[in-house]
Parts: C-alpha cells; structure tokens; sequence
C-alpha cells in the first residue's frame, strides 16, 4: 500500500492598505466572491474576508484578507492590525495624485511594524487600481521607480471594475509568501518592477520556489 499523501493547509494573513476610496473593499469583494458594485459603504477599522484556494492536489491555502480603513486616522496602524501578517497590498487610485503620494506613508508604516522571522519586511506588492480610467494623475515610470525605491515586491494594474489583474495579482504575492515560508527556500523577492501577469506571463518560467 501506498503511504497516504500529506495535505498541507497554510493561513495567510494578508492587509490591504491604502488611502479613502482607491478601491480596496471592492478589490477584496471581487476576489473574494467574484462581485462588483459601483457602492460601497466607507470601511472603519478593519473588515475581513476569507478566501480558500485549491493551489495544488496537496495544498489549500486560506487567505485571511484585512481591509484596514484608509481615514486619517487610521493611517499610523495599530500594531495589532499588522501583527502576524504574512503580505501586504498597498493600493492607490490612478486618477488620484495624493493617493500615490500616499503610500510611501503606507509602505514605511508596514515596514517600521510587521516582518518576516529573519527581521526582513514582509512581501508587499503595489497596485495601481482603475486602471481602466483614461486619464492618470502619474505616469508608468513614474510608478515604476517609486516601486523599485520603496522596496515592493513589484507593482501592476489593476481594474475591479473590468476584472482585471485581480486574481493574478494577488498568486504572486501568494507565491511569495509562500516561498518565504519554506524551509528550502528564502524567498525570491523582485527588484520591484512591473508584474508581468496572465496571459503576458505564459512563456516564462513560473516564480513558485517550493
């Protein structure tokens, strides 16, 4: 007989960050449940959703999303909020200057509060939402090396309300996270440049580590 086969089933913590109204609660609830709405009600504090994914035969994953409010006065993060956080996304609206500017705030709170056991940050990814508007308030480069700077995973595009790059976004970060968490292996985190995401991906060897 054939030993049975170990199923692994890890939890990831994971934040969502990021200023008022860049569309982090609509960003969770398209992952999430697969929904968008042109309304949603402002977040205060933290709201949490669940998502489990089959990632391989032997291994579910659990992604524990926070929605961490974007007021004011939630920009300086309890260290609660950021306790035991395996990755982070940090999301601003391209239409929306001071929301850019923003998550350098964002970005040096995550760092001064959460790491990884070795003392490192943890994997943190930027997201660059509506992306399907017309006219941005940055430009791509601009974006590209404020990503590179900050020390991110790297950034993409992203758009909730055309679905795209939403759960293509979220399997690097899970990669990553996941690649920190062997015992093999260390993690590979990128030099913070552009994601290049689904179908842009196919010829490329695949970032999975463990």
């Amino acid at each position: 007989m054939h030993a049975a086969t170990m199923h692994v089933d890890r939890l990831f913590k994971v934040l969502v960050v990021g200023d008022p109204v860049v569309g982090k609660t609509s960003f969770v609830q398209r992952f999430v449940h697969d929904d968008y709405t042109r309304h949603y009600r402002a977040t205060v504090g933290v709201d949490f959703a669940l998502k489990v994914i089959q990632w391989s035969e032997t291994e579910t994953i659990r992604l524990q999303l926070w929605d961490v409010a974007g007021q004011e006065r939630f920009t300086s993060m309890t260290r609660l909020y950021y306790k035991d956080a395996a990755g982070c996304i940090v999301m601003f609206d391209v239409a929306s200057l001071p929301s850019f500017h923003n998550c350098l705030k964002w970005k040096r709170d995550l760092d001064s509060k959460a790491f990884l056991p070795d003392g490192r940050p943890i994997p943190c990814i930027l997201l660059a939402n509506k992306s399907d508007l017309p006219d941005w308030a940055m430009s791509r480069a601009e974006i590209e090396q404020f990503s590179r700077d900050s020390g991110f995973l790297g950034w993409a595009e992203t758009s909730v309300k055309m679905n795209h790059n939403i759960t293509d976004s979220i399997r690097v970060l899970v990669e990553e996270m996941m690649c920190v968490g062997s015992a093999e292996e260390p993690g590979h985190l990128s030099d913070g440049g552009y994601l290049q995401l689904g179908a842009e991906d196919a010829g490329k060897k695949p970032r999975r580590c463990c």
